[in-house]
């Protein structure tokens, strides 16, 4: 498919067909990483998964968890 390039502000725009995008996942206001490789352009969705903390602690494991800290006494108005 050929696609014509326009001008958009000081930069140069391409639009993406809607079938295309579909295919990868690509939405509106939606990121992309684009890659220069020689003389070709990589375009690709990123994903825009949102980061949950729940997600993240079920990653923790005895094997990478650190030891506790002791950072001595408290010095200022810590209630704990």
């Amino acid at each position: 498919m050929e696609a014509k390039v326009q001008k958009w502000g000081n930069s140069l725009a391409l639009r993406i067909p809607m079938a295309f995008a579909r295919q990868i996942g690509l939405v509106k206001d939606g990121l992309v990483q684009i890659d220069l490789e020689g003389d070709r352009i990589f375009i690709r969705a990123v994903s825009s998964h949102e980061f949950r903390l729940s997600d993240a602690l079920m990653k923790v494991t005895p094997e990478n968890m650190h030891a506790s800290e002791d950072f001595g006494d408290p010095v200022g108005g810590e209630a704990w």
